[in-house]
């Protein structure tokens, strides 16, 4: 007599209820470490290189102006009136740029940083340089204003590791994340009781003649 689908598939369910609950555990630590090593052997690396411009008063501004100012540069460097013009000395569009360069500027200090990123080294700090040197070009032309000028205090150089987490670290954030989850799965699931529900008897019926007879002498008092 052949199984049904449906009876195979109830054996196979009570095997897997059979397993050790640690077992949930592995699976997903396993899992999760072989999702992540595989995320990063398949991710290419990327590379960051970090330029830096300083904001400096002229004789009629004072320092404090000049950090205000760094803030407001360090906004505008993202921008589309900057990235035009870097565009021409990275050698790439502007919607690269976009996605691969971001500023940040110090409360404490008039300075940017212009960090891009990309799986070439060289482009990398090409993108970071033009971005830097166009934004330069632009507060030169509002100096007049502004009383504050752009310098650039240190060019991006060729980055010699990459940032990018390696294979390894991918592989070890995987299997926690993955032994999180089984840890999760394994509490929010039901409780196996043990031994104890499958030592509990199953409760009987009477059957219709052992009714009756009792009936009968219920009666006959």
């Amino acid at each position: 007599m052949t199984d049904t689908p449906t009876r195979r598939r109830r054996l196979s369910l009570a095997r897997v209820r059979r397993l050790p609950s640690w077992s949930v555990l592995v699976a997903g630590t396993l899992t999760g470490g072989l999702l992540g090593g595989a995320y990063g052997l398949l991710t290419p690396e990327t590379y960051t290189a970090t330029s830096y411009v300083v904001a400096v008063p002229t004789s009629k501004s004072t320092p404090e102006a000049a950090r205000g100012f760094a803030q407001a540069y360090g906004r505008v460097a993202t921008q589309l009136a900057v990235l035009g013009d870097a565009q021409v000395w990275a050698g790439v569009p502007v919607r690269t740029l976009q996605d691969h360069v971001r500023a940040v500027t110090s409360p404490d200090a008039p300075m940017v940083a212009v960090s891009a990123t990309s799986s070439r080294p060289g482009l990398a700090v090409d993108m970071a340089n033009a971005v830097s040197r166009a934004l330069t070009q632009h507060a030169d032309h509002t100096k007049g204003s502004t009383q504050v000028r752009l310098v650039q205090f240190s060019r991006a150089v060729k980055p010699s590791e990459p940032t990018s987490a390696s294979w390894a670290v991918t592989t070890a954030v995987g299997a926690s994340a993955g032994g999180l989850l089984g840890g999760l799965a394994l509490l929010a699931g039901p409780r196996r009781t043990g031994r104890d529900d499958e030592a509990r008897p199953a409760a009987s019926v009477p059957g219709p003649a052992t009714a009756a007879r009792v009936h009968g002498k219920r009666s006959g008092r």
